[in-house]
């Protein structure tokens, strides 16, 4: 009780200081096919307002989150978005997964002038002034990992099956992909490509199809596959003999949160392409994953102290401190003013420092090529040099567009 009226009093004396509490929304699915990610980005993101409130809030005052359940439904999305920003009225959002929540939402922000962190990888081919992409675009992810397979460090691949979950991120990604590896002499024949359903869990009949597809050898998988489908594609895959020395899957939405549920003795030398690791050695990432765990056991989540960090879960965070400095920064939460004072903003991430662009509202990161090791964690075994610049045109599909809410209106013609 002493420790409850102590709190209390912390926080009358900061409303009192700075004003009434900066509402903030929490927009990631609870529930359903894509809780098997999201939930760990609700926790991460209400642990970093926890840390900015101990630490004195925002311009002197404290940050409440509103957090809602869109349930994996994206028609829902839309809906508590809505929510968040006419009925409880939050200065910025962060949240959503998939491509498809994050479209469902789009109009809602646009139409109402919310701002929204999204900070998951992306399929680019979106240049909105409401949003803020903490994640990565194309060229800062899917683009170089293909690249790594098909180069002599990376084993010369020269054969690949395209597989997705049928949705907007994995067909987009894929088409840039094919575009890419046509421009680089793969032959046509040479390119498998296939889509699934949400939660779609009987992959037998497509490990069969990429068993012969890679019975010459030279044949990687790039997978696309969202939410809680890639438990029963791992373990099929494994069922029917292939390995990563056979067949290394390349994967898009697998990192260490969702190795977390499944049996990852199958999947020991299978890859991933991400901006950052749990195991990245540095020693702000080791005070960010020794907190996430002492966070998650404090407040009784599942897992607890075993819980793992991975990607979306340092954008997500990392995000929510970005929009902090810009509010700082403009002395001020109103939308636009924010947004002007995002551009360029540098923050020290647990992986490293990142940079928001200075036009196009994508952030410049570093990319990283891990290879899954039987704890579940990543072993890096490449990274770019620096951070990479996002561009979210693709220079294969739509070399003459280009993104700049600084000197053009966002999506322009290039010269």
């Amino acid at each position: 009780m002493a420790a409850l009226v102590g709190n209390l009093g912390q926080y009358a004396l900061s409303y009192a200081a700075g004003g009434p509490p900066i509402k903030i929304g929490v927009l990631h699915s609870l529930s359903g096919t894509m809780a098997i990610s999201e939930v760990s980005l609700r926790d991460v993101v209400l642990m970093a307002v926890e840390e900015i409130n101990k630490a004195g809030g925002v311009m002197g005052r404290p940050v409440e989150a509103k957090v809602v359940d869109p349930a994996s439904n994206w028609d829902l999305f839309a809906e508590k978005a809505k929510q968040l920003l006419l009925e409880d009225k939050v200065s910025v959002v962060f949240g959503c997964w998939t491509s498809v929540s994050r479209k469902s939402v789009l109009p809602v922000f646009e139409k109402n002038n919310g701002l929204l962190f999204y900070p998951v990888q992306y399929e680019g081919e979106e240049c909105s002034r409401n949003v803020f992409y903490t994640g990565a675009a194309v060229n800062q992810q899917a683009a170089p990992a293909v690249e790594y397979l098909m180069s002599p460090e990376g084993g010369g691949y020269k054969k690949f099956y395209l597989l997705g979950t049928d949705y907007v991120y994995p067909r987009t990604t894929n088409k840039i992909l094919r575009a890419m590896l046509l421009a680089k002499g793969v032959p046509a024949a040479n390119i498998g490509e296939e889509y699934t359903p949400f939660h779609h869990q009987d992959y037998q009949t497509i490990c069969g199809t990429i068993k012969k597809f890679a019975a010459g050898g030279g044949a990687a998988v790039i997978s696309t596959i969202n939410g809680d489908s890639n438990v029963p594609f791992y373990k099929e895959f494994g069922n029917q003999g292939l390995r990563a020395e056979d067949a290394p899957i390349m994967a898009f939405s697998v990192a260490e949160d969702e190795l977390r549920g499944m049996d990852t003795s199958a999947l020991v030398g299978h890859l991933a392409a991400w901006n950052y690791y749990q195991s990245v050695d540095t020693p702000q990432n080791k005070k960010f994953v020794a907190n996430f765990k002492a966070y998650c056991k404090k407040n009784n989540l599942p897992d607890g102290e075993n819980r793992v960090t991975d990607d979306p879960i340092e954008a997500a965070y990392f995000g929510v401190y970005v929009w902090k400095q810009a509010v700082e920064k403009a002395g001020s939460i109103e939308v636009d003013k924010v947004r002007k004072a995002v551009y360029g903003q540098k923050f020290l991430a647990p992986g490293g420092q990142i940079m928001m662009d200075e036009a196009n509202q994508h952030t410049h990161k570093p990319v990283l090529i891990g290879e899954i090791l039987k704890n579940g964690q990543f072993k890096t075994i490449w990274r770019s040099k620096g951070l990479v610049k996002p561009e979210p045109w693709s220079e294969y599909t739509n070399p003459e567009k280009g993104c700049d809410w600084i000197n053009h209106q966002g999506t322009y013609q290039k010269k």
